[in-house]
């Protein structure tokens, strides 16, 4: 939506990101393989982007966010086998701190670097804006729908393992939502969490194919694959 004379671009704290890809000169093609980000000290993140990837077409993209105290190789490692087969690029940063901003507070850093990160990939890729996912696992969770939810049309889709809560700042449009969970979660229980996040969703409107399994606080690679076809189709 264009802006209005004198308003003014919300910031990070709104959680809008304001990156899209390149529509007027797409992008030749960066590296492949698995590059480090290069974007920040200490925590920074990665990108994978598959050797299979037809350079010739815009690639979907799949933004990936660790749970709590973790690092973009352990996010990067449940989506690599299906990147590679599927040609997806996966962009994995890291959240300032041991986790992200909302959960410890409020939008802010992550919201910036992820900014940052988004645009520098645009900048070196071409990317399909219409197959554009934010995914996660427990805390990451729960920032890709409160993310996917506030960027609904950067996002087309939305693949949640395990989420704990959602804190969208607004609902914009409607992505796709794809939600799992282990009905034996000690961490995230959840009848406290995707029982009830899932069903909030439906009655909102939102498109929701929502999994249990057996299972603990884990990300089983059969639901990583339901979510990666689900989000291709």
């Amino acid at each position: 939506m264009p802006q209005a004379p004198g308003e003014q671009t919300p910031g990070a704290e709104s959680g809008i990101l304001h990156s899209r890809p390149q529509s007027i000169e797409p992008p030749k093609g960066g590296p492949s393989g698995l590059q480090d980000l290069g974007l920040g000290r200490g925590r920074d993140g990665k990108v994978l982007v598959p050797s299979a990837a037809d350079r010739t077409r815009p690639a979907p993209l799949i933004l990936a966010l660790h749970g709590a105290g973790g690092v973009a190789a352990q996010v990067i490692d449940l989506f690599a086998k299906h990147a590679e087969a599927h040609g997806i690029i996966v962009l994995a940063p890291e959240s300032r701190t041991s986790s992200w901003d909302v959960i410890r507070g409020g939008y802010g850093p992550d919201v910036e670097f992820i900014d940052r990160a988004l645009q520098m990939v645009f900048q070196q890729h071409a990317v399909d804006p219409e197959r554009l996912a934010v995914a996660g696992f427990s805390d990451g969770a729960s920032y890709a729908l409160s993310l996917g939810l506030t960027n609904g049309t950067l996002f087309s889709d939305i693949l949640a393992f395990s989420p704990g809560f959602m804190a969208p700042t607004q609902q914009d449009d409607a992505p796709r939502i794809f939600i799992s969970h282990g009905e034996q979660d000690e961490v995230l229980p959840i009848g406290a969490c995707s029982r009830r996040i899932a069903p909030l969703l439906q009655r909102a409107g939102y498109d929701v194919d929502y999994r249990e399994f057996g299972g603990g606080h884990v990300v089983p690679d059969e639901m990583v694959g339901h979510a990666v076809t689900r989000f291709l189709g």
